[in-house]
Parts: C-alpha cells; structure tokens; sequence
C-alpha cells in the first residue's frame, strides 16, 4: 500500500511542479515543466495499469482471471513518451530561436494584444447584447 501512496504523491508533485514551470515566462521552464507533466502523466498511466510485477500475456492459459497485467497502459506510456519527445524537441527549437533573435529567452509581451487592452478597457463592461454583435 506504501508503493501506491508514494506513487500519487510523487505523481501529484510532478504535476504541480510541471503547470507553475509552464506558467513561466521563460522558455526553458516552458520545456522542463512539459518533460516533468509527460513524466507525472506516464506514472498516472502505470498506476491505472494495476499491481506490477505480472506478464501482460502468459501464453494460451493467460485469461483475465488468471492476474495478467493490463497491456494498454503500457502502450500509452511508450505512445506518451513518443509525443512528449516530439512536443519537447519542437519547443527546443523554438527556444532556440528565441535566443539567437533576441538573446534571451523570455517571452515578450505582444505589442498588438497591449495596444487592444489600451484602446478602451470597460468597452464591454456597459454594453447591451444587441450592442456586442
């Protein structure tokens, strides 16, 4: 039972860790935040699996009575993995750009979005619907 709590507690950590590091400005925690979500959700995967320690197959006598392990959260894992590595390579470079443009690498504020937000604050504050449309 110990193995299971310490698995949700350490699954639970990653995620936490892995949204306040996507919630930064700064694209290399962008990236480490998004290795640390694959990884919390690849332990979530394992542990829907069942009790480890079982052959997903036991040749023609494996049955499901018989304690075989589930092998679909197995395959989502590896699939997971797959994805996270695609996603984290993507956001490298992107990262990487960033810094040879500019230098650094956060992320800057978009100077259209701040004009808009500028422009007229409470526009929607008072409006009528017929007015919004």
């Amino acid at each position: 039972m110990t193995g299971n709590l310490t698995l949700a507690l350490l699954t639970g950590l990653l995620y936490t860790v892995g949204t306040y590091l996507l919630l930064q400005r700064t694209l290399t925690r962008v990236v480490i935040g998004l290795g640390l979500l694959g990884h919390g959700a690849n332990l979530l995967l394992l542990q829907a699996g069942g009790p480890p320690g079982r052959a997903p197959f036991s040749g023609a006598a494996g049955t499901a009575g018989d304690g075989v392990a589930d092998p679909l959260p197995q395959a989502m894992v590896l699939t997971a993995i797959v994805i996270t590595f695609g996603v984290s390579a993507f956001l490298l470079a992107l990262a990487y750009r960033s810094w040879v443009l500019t230098g650094d690498d956060e992320v800057q504020d978009d100077v259209e979005d701040a004009r808009i937000a500028r422009q007229r604050p409470d526009r929607h504050a008072h409006a009528h619907p017929e007015e919004l449309s």
